[in-house]
């Protein structure tokens, strides 16, 4: 099991996560549609960041940083459309180059499964590319079921 912890999305997050993402931008863009070369650029990814925060402090989704043992941003992973009248939720993340293929991405899933309640979310949706083998096996591992496969596959996850 690897050393690591979630921590909720700050507004002094903003630097450190900017340089996370540029950093890993080129393992992003070949499993998930790009961000385009604006979202790279300090001022643009500030904003969007705000956004996050604002989109967040609504309850309409929850951002969460991985972080490894000693505190370095490993990942991303988010609760996003939050319905708290049916308790559902999509989930997304990413895991930094240097962090993949250590079980990173199970641990961190696991971690926000157990804090899914805490914002009334009962069932988890997640989503990925139908080449996308890695997350497919960390959706099955936190007890997901596929229920649907088209350009992109859909799992569940009732808690």
């Amino acid at each position: 099991m690897v050393d690591i912890y979630i921590a909720r999305l700050k507004e002094q997050d903003a630097k450190a996560l900017c340089a996370f993402d540029c950093n890993n931008r080129r393992l992003f863009e070949i499993t998930v549609p790009g961000q385009g070369d604006d979202y790279y650029n300090f001022g643009t990814f500030e904003i969007r960041h705000k956004e996050l925060l604002k989109e967040q402090e609504d309850a309409f989704s929850s951002f969460y940083l991985i972080k490894d043992g000693s505190g370095i941003i490993a990942g991303r992973i988010n609760l996003v459309d939050i319905n708290p009248l049916n308790g559902t939720a999509h989930v997304g993340y990413r895991i930094g180059e240097a962090f993949t293929q250590n079980g990173m991405a199970n641990e961190a899933l696991k971690l926000l499964v157990k804090r899914a309640p805490e914002w009334n979310v009962t069932q988890i949706h997640a989503k990925t590319t139908s080449d996308n083998i890695a997350s497919q096996k960390v959706w099955v591992k936190n007890g997901f079921e596929r229920t649907s496969i088209n350009e992109e596959i859909s799992a569940d996850s009732g808690q």
